[in-house]
């Protein structure tokens, strides 16, 4: 009778299962069972030899035992050579894992992706120049991998800084030292590399860290492996230097030979120079801007750390440099920002840190005024900077317009849209476009737009980027703005417009300098209103401050463009005149006189307000030196002018000008 299908099958798996047993209790118990088949004929042939004199067993049982003999031999080499398999496979597990982990810290660090692999090579041939063990060579090689593991503790900001360290900066960066030591020191090396993650910053004058280390208290692996880091790096192309030449790298060695570095340890490195150079060109490990200056292909296997690695990992390697580079960017667009209060200088820090992270062909800084009601081009710069300066856009209008009307960010239209009023002529022509809204706690400040003649469309990560910069700008042109109008309102009169008592100072000051430097004077003008306190009493202080605002504008209408007028207290103004001199500076105050004279202020009921005006004049140089001095001698001036006006008021008119019901009290002859 057959058996069901399922019972069959339970029937294969419990064969298989009793097989894949047995084979490994074979392999468990093989070398047992091969030494009792030895040694147990021997032995029951010795026993009988013993008490029968026979040797007839010994024939039979020799080809026994060699048999046996030659089973345990193969048995043991087959051991031996899995277990020696396995080691090495654990040996280069470890070693990717090592070359992985520092093959990122160098990413965080900007270093190229085969740094590590070039100090690898240079340290483990000085180890064969210097005699050391193969257990020092393997330490120098784990060492060249590891030696920077402490950097994961330090900033990025601070690893890719451009300028000098700060004591506070290096002190930070100084710990990578002891934190990589402490990390390895958990890790049972079979040789000794933690001293070289330790040591590899001391110096032979004793001036290195941590542990100021002098001479040859330093141990020779981390002596070697100073040399060679120092020359290799600076080699490199980083983001904020470029690299140097091997005339330049070798120069900066004998520089530091006897102060930073083992002398003798440089003298034999700069010696063996080309033979290790020869080998890392061979490697394909050579440094990407030198393939470059020889006009030669660079492939992916130059770069790749073992040359047969796929394309994924070096992708991934890239992921993280471009990843701690946008981290240091963006740090570095922060700290700018929180430094600069001045809206001309935040826009060109914007334009400046947005063509580092995304490229352009044209950026365009629009300013929207809500009362107005359409932006203004601000800053431009790049293709067409001149045609597109003080452009206007009515939100809705363009893809800028889209981007401000609806405060979003938008990339995925074309950029004619937003030059339609434009003359073919002026040939305004691009690829592709990005605008962005600039806007702090929901105020709208504008909007920024970027255009390219190349690329096909912004993407993603770029929009991205993007959308993390106008952030950061939309906060720092806010404050600026904020700060502007902080700055104007503390010189600017409120009434009238015109520069305060402060902004006054501060003008006097720089034409004052301008006068010592150009042996040129000019004239302190002291402007007072007459009768203007019977304005207020009689019209009320609205009147008053119209009058005030009328008569500023007045005065100002008579002075050129360049002349300088603030309302200085009350009623009185003054004056800052350029190159007026003699009867010319008569000539100015009797215009004033009589524009503010002939102007009437219409009340109502046909009424009208009238003032007169008193000035009084001071030299620069002549009257005085300070501003203090010239307004004491232009107001004194000034005062006698208005005892003048008194005088002529106080005299009566031959005939009225005027019926009596519709006099001004307040008015001036």
């Amino acid at each position: 009778m057959e058996l069901p299908p399922r019972f069959e099958f339970k029937n294969v798996v419990c064969n298989t299962s009793q097989r894949n047993f047995l084979v490994a209790w074979w392999q468990r118990k093989r070398l047992v069972i091969s030494w009792s088949l030895l040694l147990t004929p021997l032995v029951v042939a010795m026993v009988y030899g013993a008490f029968f004199h026979y040797l007839f067993p010994y024939v039979i049982i020799s080809p026994i035992s060699i048999c046996a003999a030659y089973l345990i031999y193969r048995s043991t080499v087959s051991r031996l050579r899995d277990k020696a398999s396995e080691v090495e496979a654990m040996s280069n597990l470890h070693l990717a894992t090592a070359e992985a982990l520092a093959t990122a810290i160098d990413a965080k660090d900007q270093i190229t992706h085969c740094h590590v692999r070039r100090v690898q090579v240079y340290a483990a041939r000085m180890g064969e120049v210097f005699g050391l063990s193969n257990v020092e060579i393997a330490a120098l090689k784990a060492g060249a991998l590891l030696h920077d593991v402490g950097k994961l503790a330090v900033p990025p900001h601070i690893l890719n800084k451009p300028g000098r360290l700060t004591s506070a900066e290096f002190e930070k960066m100084k710990i990578h030292t002891v934190v990589g030591a402490q990390i390895l020191s958990r890790v049972e090396f079979p040789y000794p590399v933690v001293p070289i993650v330790r040591h590899h910053h001391e110096q032979w004058d004793g001036c290195g860290y941590p542990d100021r280390l002098k001479g040859e208290q330093i141990p020779i692996t981390a002596r070697i492996i100073s040399v060679v880091d120092c020359f290799d790096s600076v080699r490199e192309d980083r983001p904020f230097r470029r690299g140097m030449t091997i005339d330049e790298a070798t120069a900066l060695l004998l520089r530091g030979s006897g102060v930073h570095f083992d002398p003798q340890v440089v003298d034999q490195f700069i010696k063996h120079l080309p033979q290790f150079d020869a080998e890392i060109l061979a490697l394909g490990l050579q440094h990407t801007s030198a393939a470059i200056m020889r006009d030669e292909p660079i492939h992916l296997s130059e770069m790749d750390l073992t040359q047969t690695r796929e394309r994924g990992s070096y992708m991934a390697y890239d992921q993280i440099k471009k990843a701690h580079r946008e981290v240091y960017a963006l740090y570095e667009i922060a700290k700018k920002f929180g430094t600069s209060l001045d809206i001309e200088q935040t826009l060109e820090i914007l334009v400046d840190k947005v063509g580092h992270v995304v490229p352009f062909d044209t950026c365009m800084v629009f300013f929207y005024d809500d009362v107005k009601g359409y932006a203004t081009a601000r800053h431009v710069v790049g293709k067409n900077a001149e045609v597109l300066k003080g452009r206007s856009i009515v939100p809705g209008e363009g893809v800028t317009g889209f981007a401000l009307a609806n405060r979003s960010p938008v990339n995925q239209l074309h950029p004619s849209l937003d030059f339609t009023d434009l003359n073919p002529e002026a040939e305004i022509k691009y690829h592709s476009m990005a605008s962005l809204p600039l806007f702090k706690d929901d105020v709208l400040l504008g909007a920024m737009s970027v255009y390219s003649c190349e690329l096909e469309q912004y993407t993603n990560d770029q929009m991205r980027l993007l959308e993390t910069v106008t952030r950061l700008a939309s906060d720092a042109l806010g404050n600026a703005m904020q700060h502007a109008e902080a700055e104007s309102n503390a010189l600017t009169d409120s009434l009238t417009g015109l520069p305060n008592g402060r902004s006054l100072a501060l003008r006097f000051e720089e034409e004052a300098s301008r006068a010592r430097r150009t042996d040129r004077n000019f004239q302190v003008v002291m402007l007072d209103l007459d009768q203007f306190k019977n304005v207020n009493d009689s019209y009320g202080h609205k009147v008053g401050d119209k009058m005030l605002r009328d008569v500023a504008g007045i005065i100002q209408n008579q002075l050129r463009e360049y002349d300088f007028l603030a309302r200085y207290a009350g009623d009185e103004f003054v004056a800052l005149v350029q190159e007026v001199v003699g009867i010319q500076v008569d000539e100015l105050c009797v215009r004033i006189e009589n524009a503010v004279s002939q102007f009437s202020l219409s009340v109502g009921r046909n009424l009208h307000a009238r003032v007169g005006i008193s000035i009084g004049t001071a030299t620069f140089g002549s009257d005085g030196d300070t501003l203090d001095q010239l307004l004491i001698s232009a107001d004194d001036k000034m005062y006698r002018m208005k005892s003048t006006h008194r005088l002529e008021r106080s005299v009566p008119p031959a005939l009225p000008t005027s019926p009596p019901e519709q006099e001004n009290l307040a008015s001036v002859a």
